[in-house]
């Protein structure tokens, strides 16, 4: 038994080893928000701009300080800095230590390491500094003893207030509260956490397609089994099945147009704002074949569409008052999230074709206006929630029934559903739930009670396609259409307040119409955006600019886009491709991207009148399939990202790297991959078990 247990315990190792390691740092707070904007510096934490403190927060510091009763000046100034590091923008990373919570910033106590990118600032060993300099002080309620005493050879009865009563020695000391900088984490030095501030790949200097469909598609999402296959939907409510061609081999997308995977038609109501707006596919699809489908329906037309509406004495709203939107009585058309199942075959991830048969009504709700619903839906690639974006339901004058802001009504927020813990009936009656879904445990509404459970996030005007990066989970994209002079991007965070209708970006908005009542801008703590443009950047007529959301480029087939966020304007008159400095920063500067499409496509681009640009049409979305290649879904088209050169760009890299990226048949997916290796030593360690196991 021995023997077994000895290889149990080097089994576990090696599935430790298999699992990702930590990922590199970003500006985020200890409750897992993002930092805000501050109108105005604190006056005790020395912090201004962005900071995970409020006035409240700073004033509490302030008085905890002060408590301490530190007669020793030097001392006084260290550890104020200290308790102000709960501020630093990276203080979730500066408090936590393999997911256990700390009560003091990890205090650097060693130079920064060559791969570190956090910058020089650093290399002084602070933690040294705190105990040369605090040793022999009394501190009242200090910080450093009350979690850790007992530990280092003190009683844990001890009353003394000093350092050295508690800890042995220096080395001891740093020890538990020292660390260095690493290229995967942050130290506090006393002064607020920056990084390097350097730019080491080269600029990319256009952006090179190929046209490889000619179908108008609303969405794409890569097959969760990891193939070289992915789903398109259009708006009207098909979805099909499709084989992504390998880059470089000139054949289009391979299916049938004449044979969908599913056929919605019947149920989805189609108009210009209206439609399938989203697709998700579970991320056990391959196993239990649950598949997910967003769309709009018509109760005049349709039996099945019936749902509560969205103006309702919750929010303060009546919807008799409303007037009829563009011929449309208010409520008459959904909002509807529902789920179906491939049909029945050996391996789900094999079936062609699924019934259009609701297995589940998963949520519906009334639209009171006939725009900005949003309506995306994606599965957390971390938790396994499914993610619903919805806009602010529309209205003349800039939401004038302030839906946005208000914390009981859905309208202009991001909501985080459990779909695989279906509620009882008395659950969802009991909660007030919109359909058959569960509440996840972590939704902010645990910590703020006004919240209605389904919001991950507010204050969102129209969120149009939102993405995670497919190598840093935590980032989390989502653009936001406008009002009349400024398109978004933000970066969502568990419980963040985007900010509209109180302002447009970071601009103040003043609304039309207030029949719903007004948000102060003192009332709130908005998260501004990462990254956007002016209507004026793209066209000079007001009114005449519609973010389209994108993805974080990872595929090697053009390595000087490897890295940036690329997004574009629905118009397709511009493309941006973001770049982040320093790396995990949060800080990201946006240049205008030129784009042309190859000579040798598989199907021969046209080109826009008395313009170099190709001619796209709308760019509906952008898409990435398991190889991480860029695609994007035009109303004339689909479009793929390929190799600069194609287009006679210069990529001083290009040459470096292989010309294209490996296709998923090829070359599985990082999950695949972790997959693949997990088996085999599965199988490695069975077999020396079983071996074992026949030896005893």
């Amino acid at each position: 038994m021995g023997a077994i247990t000895a290889i149990s315990f080097l089994f576990l190792n090696f599935l430790l080893l298999l699992l990702p390691g930590p990922s590199l740092s970003h500006p985020l707070c200890i409750d897992s928000r993002a930092p805000f904007t501050l109108n105005t510096s604190l006056s005790f934490c020395p912090y201004n701009g962005s900071s995970c403190c409020n006035t409240t927060h700073d004033l509490q510091l302030q008085k905890q300080f002060q408590a301490m009763n530190i007669s020793d000046a030097a001392c006084a100034s260290l550890l104020r800095s200290i308790l102000c590091a709960r501020c630093d923008p990276y203080s979730a990373e500066l408090f936590t230590v393999s997911s256990v919570p700390r009560p003091v910033a990890v205090l650097c106590n060693s130079s920064v390491s060559a791969n570190s990118s956090q910058s020089s600032q650093a290399q002084n060993d602070f933690c040294s500094n705190v105990w040369d300099t605090c040793q022999n002080v009394n501190i009242l309620n200090s910080p450093f003893s009350p979690s850790l005493k007992g530990q280092t050879g003190l009683p844990a009865n001890s009353s003394s207030n000093k350092l050295t009563a508690t800890w042995q020695s220096k080395a001891d000391f740093c020890d538990a509260f020292g660390g260095a900088s690493t290229d995967g984490s942050v130290c506090y030095d006393g002064e607020p956490v920056t990084l390097n501030n350097t730019e080491t790949s080269s600029s990319p200097r256009g952006l090179c397609l190929e046209k490889i469909g000619n179908g108008s598609y609303l969405s794409m999402v890569a097959h969760p089994d990891g193939s070289n296959r992915a789903f398109f939907s259009s708006q009207q409510g098909k979805i099909w099945l499709a084989t992504i061609p390998e880059q470089g081999s000139g054949k289009t997308l391979g299916f049938d147009e004449s044979t969908p995977f599913v056929d919605l038609t019947d149920e989805v109501y189609f108009n210009t704002e209206f439609g399938m707006m989203g697709m998700a596919f579970h991320p056990n699809f391959a196993q239990n074949g649950r598949f997910f489908a967003s769309f709009n329906c018509d109760k005049v037309k349709w039996p099945g569409c019936t749902g509560r509406c969205s103006c309702n004495s919750e929010v303060n709203c009546d919807p008799s008052k409303l007037a009829p939107d563009n011929g449309a009585q208010p409520c008459q058309y959904q909002t509807v999230i529902a789920e179906y199942t491939a049909n029945d075959t050996a391996t789900k991830s094999l079936g062609a074709t699924a019934k259009p048969l609701e297995v589940r009504r998963i949520f519906t709700m009334g639209l009171p206006f006939t725009s900005h619903h949003g309506g995306q839906i994606l599965f957390g690639p971390s938790d396994g929630y499914l993610y619903f974006m919805m806009g602010d339901g529309g209205g003349a004058g800039g939401d004038p029934h302030n839906f946005s802001q208000n914390k009981k009504s859905l309208l202009g927020k991001i909501m985080r559903l459990d779909v695989d813990n279906m509620p009882s009936a008395a659950e969802i009656i009991k909660l007030d739930l919109w359909g058959n879904y569960s509440i996840p445990k972590d939704n902010p509404f645990s910590e703020d009670s006004d919240l209605r459970p389904e919001i991950w996030a507010l204050g969102l005007r129209n969120p149009w396609r939102c993405s995670f990066d497919s190598e840093r989970p935590s980032y989390f994209m989502c653009a936001d259409v406008g009002q009349d002079t400024y398109e978004e991007v933000d970066i969502i965070t568990r419980g963040g307040n985007y900010g509209w209708r109180v302002y447009e970006g970071s601009n103040p908005f003043t609304p039309q119409q207030s029949p719903g009542g007004n948000t102060s801008s003192e009332s709130i703590s908005p998260i501004f955006p990462v990254m956007g443009y002016y209507h004026s950047d793209v066209n000079k007529k007001e009114g005449s600019a519609s973010i389209t959301g994108g993805y974080f480029f990872r595929s090697q087939i053009d390595p000087c886009m490897y890295g940036r966020y690329l997004y574009g304007d629905l118009y397709a008159g511009a493309m941006w491709a973001a770049t982040e400095t320093p790396e995990n920063s949060g800080n990201f500067t946006s240049t205008k991207i030129p784009f042309s499409c190859g000579r040798d496509s598989p199907i021969q681009c046209t080109s826009l009148p008395g313009s170099a640009l190709p001619s796209l049409g709308y760019i509906f979305s952008f898409g990435e399939d398991n190889g991480k290649d860029n695609f994007i879904l035009a109303s004339s088209g689909v479009y793929r990202v390929v190799r600069p050169s194609r287009c006679n760009y210069t990529c001083s890299k290009e040459n470096a790297t292989a010309v294209g990226s490996p296709g998923p048949t090829s070359s599985p997916s990082h999950a695949s991959q972790l997959h693949g290796s997990f088996s085999r030593i599965l199988a490695l360690f069975s077999s020396l078990l079983l071996l074992l196991l026949g030896a005893i």
